[in-house]
């Protein structure tokens, strides 16, 4: 008996490995008959399905949707005025026409088109609202009949445009005679000569990405781009530079410049009366460094020292009031715009090229623009907002201080001929 019991074992495990697998192989048979039911019965129902008359197609109800131009149609084209034009595009009419034929080459409708296209005039005209009222995509889509992406659209086609063709011919730094224009113009207006442009710089806010976000906030907590630019005595500007992030340093943002990467190609000078060669200056605030080409004021100066700076600092008002201009007039720049934050100083280059555009065509700037516009800036204060403040106070000081000194040494000039 003891010789069989591992013979006994064996014939116990084999019964039940037969056994598991005979209820294994039913378990896969039991699953392939019950695929195949299916397969018949989704078979049978398809051809039930196939007996069926096919449902009629659905009609589409609105193929393009129905939109009201007649604001722009009828009453800005046939009944508004030079001043309606003016408040609500920032040119005239005559002035918005010649805008047209120089963008014409590049906003052009195509010939070709499903649709009715969108005039060149009215796209022009989308751009002008969109850049001096800063309203957003939805109010002008509705203002002027049609949808917010086609506004979107012809926005970014017109400023891309704008800075890759006609800008260069509305900014550009000025040949040796347009630089003794401009020089003797500051002459006349600040007695300063050999004087061709200011420089400084403003922060113009945006929305930036949350990623890079603190290389965009400047001193005053606010996401901005640096806009340096040199302007002259007509308050147009002749060079701009507007792609430094506002968390950039004062030096980071002359040296990225296309005028300091370009200084060679400035004028070099005038010649005096006397047979001398004078070099030409670009005047900047305390924060520039002192170059060959770019006049600041003395720093722990003397009385007579800061008679000069006195009259330094007129000039600066210049680019002072040139900005005030810019932003009264492209409100756009007031505030954080729906722009995409790469775009922004394409929309920026742009203003400033359009803001050339008007001041060569003799287009003024509203004094309730100007008001607008000084409200406005309260809600984004400029890291440097407390230098125009400062050098009006110090320079009044001075006045007092040198009102005898300068009798003596300026008998041609009266104190009421400094602007502080």
């Amino acid at each position: 008996m003891e010789s069989l019991a591992p013979v006994m074992k064996l014939v116990v495990l084999l019964a039940f490995h037969l056994n598991v697998t005979q209820q294994r192989n039913v378990l896969l048979v039991q699953n392939i008959i019950r695929k195949r039911r299916a397969q018949r019965a989704f078979l049978r129902h398809m051809a039930r399905l196939s007996m069926l008359p096919l449902p009629p197609p659905i009609a589409r109800k609105v193929w393009m949707k129905v939109r009201d131009k007649d604001w722009w149609e009828r009453v800005v084209l046939l009944e508004y005025t030079d001043v309606e034009w003016t408040e609500n595009f920032r040119m005239r009419r005559q002035t918005f026409m010649k805008l047209c034929a120089l963008m014409q080459r590049y906003m052009a409708p195509s010939d070709v088109s499903v649709r009715t296209p969108v005039p060149l005039t009215m796209r022009v005209a989308i751009v002008l609202y969109k850049l001096g009222s800063g309203a957003d995509y939805n109010f002008i889509s509705n203002q002027f009949g049609v949808h917010k992406s086609t506004v979107k659209k012809f926005v970014y086609m017109f400023c891309r445009a704008m800075v890759q063709g006609p800008m260069e011919q509305l900014i550009r730094i000025p040949d040796e005679t347009q630089a003794q224009e401009i020089s003797r113009g500051f002459e006349e207006q600040h007695h300063m000569p050999q004087i061709m442009g200011v420089i400084d710089r403003i922060h113009i806010p945006i929305l930036a990405p949350s990623d890079v976000l603190q290389d965009f906030i400047n001193e005053k907590n606010w996401a901005s781009y640096v806009l340096q630019a040199v302007v002259d005595n007509t308050c147009s500007f002749w060079s701009i530079s507007c792609e430094t992030p506002g968390g950039s340093r004062d030096e980071e943002v002359l040296l990225r410049s296309d005028l300091f990467q370009r200084a060679e190609l400035l004028p070099k000078g005038v010649r005096t009366m006397e047979g001398q060669d004078v070099r030409l200056q670009v005047v900047g605030g305390p924060s520039y460094p002192l170059l060959d080409w770019l006049l600041k004021g003395y720093a722990n100066a003397t009385a007579e020292e800061e008679s000069f700076n006195i009259y330094l600092n007129s000039l600066r008002d210049t680019v002072e009031k040139t900005f005030h201009m810019l932003k009264s007039r492209w409100r756009v720049l007031l505030k954080r715009s729906d722009f995409h934050f790469s775009f922004s100083p394409t929309a920026i280059a742009t203003c400033c090229a359009l803001h050339n555009f008007c001041q060569r065509e003799g287009e003024h700037v509203s004094d309730s623009w100007m008001s607008y516009a000084k409200d406005l800036d309260a809600f984004f204060p400029q890291p440097w907002a407390s230098a125009s403040a400062q050098r009006a106070a110090s320079g009044s000081v001075a006045r007092t201080a040198l009102k005898n000194h300068m009798t003596r040494h300026y008998p041609r000039c009266t104190v009421n001929t400094v602007h502080d």
